[in-house]
């Protein structure tokens, strides 16, 4: 956002993406966003538009456009995708057990993922992400997640439960009865 632009500018262009269903952005995304901005500008801007509340920053080099018009429901996923981008990653564990109703404890504001990226647990205003990693091979990866028209895929039943038992803990959660009904 050069000197020139004015905060209804950055916002325009912020509302553009928004309306495209863009609300989560990378700083090379900004970047993107604002292009006639040098790095150092960048991140002026970037200073300027979170002391306007225009933008959230979530984690570092990740930031929610806050004046957004779109439902948070997905909110933990699009941020957890930002964070990973360029590497596989599907909601699985806890938090894909507790979406088919399997494990006795749902997990609140916590999204469990896999990721063939780093492993490590962040906390975001959102909620936590806490990433496993995993080596399984692409292809073996693929055929253990579904598109449910989520921000990332998910885990199938027995992928999750593969995964819980492989990472090795809170496998007494589990209700196998309803597990097997999953599938």
């Amino acid at each position: 956002m050069c000197p020139l632009m004015n905060l209804n500018t950055a916002r325009d262009r912020l509302d553009h993406w928004d309306k495209q269903g863009r609300s989560v952005y990378t700083l090379a995304d900004l970047a993107k966003v604002f292009p006639e901005d040098s790095p150092g500008t960048l991140q002026e801007s970037i200073g300027r538009l979170r002391r306007f509340h225009v933008l959230e920053g979530v984690h570092k080099g990740i930031y929610v456009y806050a004046l957004s018009r779109q439902a948070k429901t997905n909110r933990l996923e699009e941020i957890a995708k930002a964070m990973r981008r360029g590497e596989y990653s599907y909601v699985s564990l806890e938090s894909a057990l507790s979406a088919y109703g399997v494990i006795s404890q749902i997990p609140v504001e916590r999204l469990t993922i896999m990721t063939t990226g780093r492993k490590g647990t962040y906390r975001t205003p959102y909620g936590t992400i806490e990433f496993t990693h995993t080596k399984r091979p692409t292809p073996d990866l693929l055929s253990r997640m579904r598109d449910v028209g989520r921000p990332l895929r998910v885990a199938t039943p027995e992928a999750a439960w593969a995964d819980l038992k492989r990472v090795g803990r809170n496998i007494h959660l589990v209700d196998i009865e309803a597990l097997h009904e999953a599938h």
